[in-house]
């Protein structure tokens, strides 16, 4: 049993009844072959949620210091994270957004399943902000299709994504899968980047229901 399915069998359990995810539109996420989950970004816990709602293994870029942390409660944050698909990249340095890139690209290419936040971090507010162009370059780069998805109410159980969460229902709910090979050869194009950034997140801000805000949420941070 790999340690993936093992965590799935022992703690899908605690967290099912934890969170009681209700799940919709799961048909749309293919059985097999590259596929890219592409959603919104609410609170830590979507990434916990994500994997257990999922059939497939979902791979996804977390935050180096996830797994480098000290004595028991650290080997075990980095047994659980990596175990579940979160591959640990350095994020902050100069270099950070190319490595999680590569690192999307070779998951797909494997023909795996690839998870990512276009937001590029959590809202700072609960609003849906712009998506960062990344999400377009990998759809286009393997011809992956990309199925949006929309986490609700992960926030109220975590608010500010800090602390431990408290019980409560969820939903996540799948749209279908969106396919951009009409703009093959085109993943240096700046405004066909865009074009297919803001069609996913116009998917996403639908299955969401979440008021859109044209700018970067990072820049929203930092205001």
């Amino acid at each position: 049993m790999s340690r993936f399915a093992l965590i799935k069998a022992v703690l899908g359990p605690i967290m099912r009844l934890m969170f009681r995810p209700r799940v919709e539109g799961a048909e749309h996420i293919p059985g097999d072959g590259p596929v890219i989950l592409a959603g919104n970004h609410l609170t830590f816990i979507d990434s916990i949620v994500l994997p257990i709602v999922c059939d497939r293994q979902v791979f996804f870029i977390g935050k180096d210091e996830y797994v480098t942390g000290k004595g028991l409660k650290g080997r075990l944050m980095a047994w659980f994270f990596t175990g579940v698909g979160m591959i640990p990249v350095d994020r902050d340095g100069g270099r950070g957004g190319v490595a999680a890139l590569m690192t999307g690209r070779r998951v797909l290419e494997e023909g795996k399943v690839f998870g990512i936040y276009p937001e590029g971090t959590r809202s700072p507010d609960g609003r849906l902000y712009r998506g960062r162009t990344g999400i377009a370059r990998l759809t286009l780069m393997t011809g992956a299709p990309v199925v949006p998805f929309a986490m609700i109410g992960t926030d109220k159980l975590q608010p500010g994504g800090a602390g431990l969460p408290r019980p409560g229902r969820v939903t996540v709910r799948f749209g279908e899968a969106m396919e951009f090979s009409r703009y093959d050869g085109m993943d240096r194009d700046r405004y066909v980047l865009r074009a297919v950034t803001d069609s996913v997140m116009a998917e996403v801000m639908r299955l969401s229901g979440q008021e859109y805000v044209d700018m970067y949420a990072s820049k929203a941070k930092a205001a």
